[in-house]
């Protein structure tokens, strides 16, 4: 018996050996740390830094002579921002008339280009078409153009003596002055059916400082060749998205739906537009993103004029640092623009999330169905 309680604890597992803390995955994840630690200083010395630089830089009346971090700078806190929607006077007149300006092109740019690139896409993607290369080539090469470069060209295009007016002559149509008629469209189709000054309910009031007839004034000629020369130039990016987005449909569900007699449309309808929704995402967030933040285009070709109707948000920033010597009102319009860019994000990314009805709901509150026996 003694003999058998002797072997029984011979044979007793011990606790074994002690495991080293970390291991393998601690190694890995400071190897993975030691490995981005030159991007994070990178992005943190040129882009974080900066931001807050610039950020400081909008509370305070700095006019570009020495440092901005010293006490001779004056410290305003939040002037420069309550100056642009509380305070009467050209500031926050002429930063509403550029967000009226970008609104107009926003809603006229985004659509047209998105709708343009889904055609476009569709065109090439058609298994028919021959020649299907030099299509998809000739559609891009304007994206890929130099901005300022065609920006001269339409110049010359929208010349009042130049190519668009011509064309417009040859069927009986007086061109208008592309860069010196700041009327807004509406204000132009309204003047031909003869109303050519505001109602009395429109000329008095409105929101910001500015009229109600000057916010429906809608878009000068000045801004249509703007959205012109935009929507040409980068239709050919977003086809491009559209063209991934169409090659991975899968074949079998368009070969399916003709089989149940679905026509063209419907197949587009309900088959290919569902499936480019997280591509359709992409080109609308990529499209608003880059309307919002146009520059090149209203430097080159009109630098606000004329009478500050493409005056854009973007432009307006840079004018007021780099020409007025007014930094700190300029950082401030960057940083305004900036947030109506992320929430505008937001309320995009919300309204086009998908909705699955099937999903119970989340929290304390959802109804529990007890399983059946």
């Amino acid at each position: 018996m003694a003999t058998d309680t002797q072997a029984a604890v011979a044979t007793a597992p011990g606790p074994g050996p002690r495991r080293r803390r970390g291991g393998i995955r601690s190694n890995e994840n400071l190897a993975g740390w030691l490995f981005v630690t030159p991007v994070i200083a990178i992005l943190g010395l040129f882009l974080l830094l900066p931001i807050l630089m610039a950020l400081w830089v909008s509370l305070t009346d700095w006019n570009g002579q020495g440092s901005p971090f010293t006490g001779d700078v004056p410290f305003v806190g939040a002037h420069n921002y309550t100056q642009l929607f509380t305070e009467d006077g050209l500031a926050r007149r002429d930063f509403m008339t550029s967000i009226r300006n970008n609104i107009y092109y926003v809603t006229i740019v985004v659509p047209t280009q998105t709708v343009l690139a889904l055609g476009l896409a569709l065109i090439v993607n058609n298994r028919m078409l021959k020649g299907k290369s030099f299509f998809r080539s000739a559609f891009y090469f304007p994206s890929v153009t130099s901005s300022v470069a065609i920006s001269v060209v339409f110049l010359f295009l929208f010349a009042n003596s130049g190519a668009v007016n011509a064309l417009l002559g040859v069927v009986g149509i007086d061109g208008p002055e592309w860069f010196a008629d700041s009327r807004g469209v509406l204000h132009l189709l309204l003047g031909v059916v003869g109303v050519d000054s505001p109602p009395a309910a429109l000329a008095d009031g409105g929101p910001f400082g500015l009229t109600w007839w000057d916010w429906l004034a809608g878009p000068s000629v000045a801004m249509i060749s703007i959205i012109t020369l935009v929507v040409w130039t980068t239709s050919g990016t977003f086809m491009l998205m559209f063209l991934a987005g169409l090659q991975n449909v899968p074949v079998t569900l368009d070969e399916a739906s003709t089989l149940d007699g679905a026509s063209r449309w419907q197949r587009f309808r309900h088959v290919t537009l569902p499936l480019l929704r997280p591509t359709t995402f992409l080109v609308l967030t990529l499209g608003m993103i880059g309307s919002w933040q146009v520059f090149d285009q209203v430097y080159v070709m009109s630098q606000g004029d004329p009478a500050k109707t493409t005056l854009t948000p973007a432009y307006l920033s840079y004018r007021t640092a780099f020409r007025d010597f007014d930094y700190g009102s300029g950082a401030a319009i960057s940083f305004v623009l900036f947030l109506i860019i992320i929430v505008l994000t937001v309320i995009q990314r919300r309204a086009l999330a998908e909705r699955d009805t099937d999903r119970p709901r989340r929290g304390w509150w959802r109804r529990r169905v007890p399983e059946r026996s």
